[in-house]
């Protein structure tokens, strides 16, 4: 029997890549949109307006949330903040009280979230039963991954700690103009330690967890650790430019607000423990090889 798997973010560079991987194996997905569908494999729906129809998801083997606005956009705003967070509370939540109402035959949920769970921890070495950091974004994360289990204990929900991945649609993207004019280089200290994963590893851990239906939080990210300069001096190495301009915590601060520290600053070395555990294994080991197979 073919699988069907339901995705809401699917437009989006992860929820493509799964669709396409998806669909290439022969299994059905079910695309949720905002815009009116286009044709039988989408619904149109319009979470935080209205209730989704629970018989939409019945009889899907996986329910895989990956919407919510950018973190790369900036600057962040006091607007734009609020719409970081209720664009993934909204959607979480409508798809977790549909599932709710399925009970026990309701297929699994695979909810988005992010290694932001665990803020900034030097010197740590974090897993998935490390605490919650106290940035915005681990904040935010807490409450998203709190909206996904409101889908009950009898459904198996999966919360996909996702590290930014290295592509130049992803993570890379503001880096790869800077390193194309030669002015990349230390972004603070550029010790911090920046999780990662490949657009392949992630898409094929998301497949993995539906595969051997894993539950609970699982770091999505590469097996091993590499710094803020690490991932700049492979980009660098890549495009064959120099790496060499610092840009002070300070001016980061300045100009970016919360989003430095968030994002750029913040220093998490977050192992995949339970991808491991369970038998995954990475086609991309380090973030010299996830950037090359990607620029």
């Amino acid at each position: 029997m073919k699988r069907r798997i339901v995705i809401s973010g699917a437009s989006g560079l992860i929820g493509s890549a799964l669709s396409e991987s998806l669909r290439a194996d022969g299994a059905e997905v079910t695309r949720l949109v905002r815009r009116p569908a286009r044709d039988g494999s989408e619904v149109q729906w319009a979470p935080g307006e209205h209730p989704l129809d629970p018989d939409v998801l019945a009889g899907a083997d996986a329910v895989v949330a990956l919407g919510g606005a950018s973190v790369g956009r900036l600057p962040w705003t006091r607007a734009y903040r609020r719409e970081l967070v209720e664009s993934r509370l909204r959607t979480t939540r409508t798809l977790a009280t549909a599932l709710c109402e399925l009970g026990a035959d309701a297929p699994a949920l695979v909810s988005a979230s992010a290694v932001g769970f665990y803020g900034s921890a030097p010197g740590e070495v974090l897993d998935e039963n490390s605490r919650a950091g106290d940035t915005f974004l681990a904040k935010l994360c807490v409450r998203w991954e709190e909206e996904a289990r409101r889908a009950g204990d009898d459904v198996r929900v999966a919360l996909l700690r996702t590290a930014p991945v290295i592509h130049p649609r992803g993570v890379l993207k503001p880096l790869i103009v800077l390193t194309r004019f030669g002015v990349s280089g230390p972004l603070g200290k550029g010790t911090q330690v920046w999780p990662w994963i490949s657009l392949d590893d992630e898409v094929r851990a998301i497949r993995h967890v539906i595969d051997e239906q894993l539950a609970g939080p699982i770091n999505l990210t590469g097996p091993t650790p590499a710094t803020a300069n690490d991932t700049g001096r492979a980009l660098a190495r890549r495009m064959n430019r120099p790496f060499w301009l610092p840009a002070p915590a300070w001016a980061l601060r300045f100009g970016l607000g919360a989003a430095a520290d968030s994002l750029l600053l913040s220093d998490a070395d977050v192992r995949p423990a339970v991808l491991e555990r369970s038998g995954f294994r990475f086609a991309h080991a380090t973030v010299q090889e996830a950037v090359d197979a990607s620029v």
